[in-house]
């Protein structure tokens, strides 16, 4: 059984800030507002969400090599 990593740390690519959240288990996030600059993050081209764009670690669902959303 593998383990599926929850929290992550998710980076501000317009001002920097970092900040470690909780991860849905079952589904993708699309938007996060940084807590600083206040900006709309989304996913880059390619990826599902924005935990496998600026997060530490992918997403749940990537991590258990499911296809995602």
């Amino acid at each position: 059984m593998k383990f599926i990593v929850l929290k992550s740390t998710i980076t501000c690519p317009n001002c920097g800030f970092q900040k470690e959240e909780t991860m849905p288990e079952d589904s993708c996030q699309f938007f996060y507002e940084c807590e600083k600059c206040k900006s709309v993050l989304k996913p880059k081209k390619g990826d599902c969400c924005v935990y496998c764009s600026y997060g530490l670690v992918k997403c749940p669902l990537m991590q258990q090599g499911q296809n995602c959303c």
